[in-house]
């Protein structure tokens, strides 16, 4: 039972430093580049489409096992301890009352990007 609890904790200060680095990619005080990986990692972990899809067996939960939270610490390497400390509190805020789509359009957005950004290089080949 206590490694139970202990995964259920993990799980939830894992859901907290998404929407922390979330904030933090639009946050003026943490550096442009910490901003990039922040906002890569925490657009990633909060959209439905993984890199390796999860129905491939093994390899299929290895972006959900190891990619994503070695994106998490390294992004939050890069913010400053002091930020990621307030940017925590507020997400652990954030978290407990109902969301907004926000979220969603951000997601959707670097989705819709990344997706003209392939096609116009596919483009450019043919």
């Amino acid at each position: 039972m206590q490694l139970i609890s202990k995964a259920k904790i993990w799980a939830k200060s894992l859901k907290r430093d998404i929407v922390a680095l979330w904030l933090a990619a639009r946050d003026p005080r943490v550096p442009w580049h910490a901003k990039a990986v922040a906002g890569v990692v925490a657009a990633y972990a909060l959209s439905p489409i993984d890199l390796i899809p999860d129905f491939i067996p093994v390899l299929g939960y290895l972006d959900d096992l190891l990619i994503v939270p070695l994106g998490i610490l390294l992004a939050i390497r890069l913010v400053p301890a002091d930020v990621m400390a307030a940017l925590r509190t507020e997400a652990a805020r954030r978290i407990e009352r109902p969301s907004g789509r926000g979220g969603l359009i951000f997601v959707l957005a670097v989705w819709l990007v990344c997706i003209i950004f392939l096609a116009l290089t596919l483009r450019k080949r043919v």
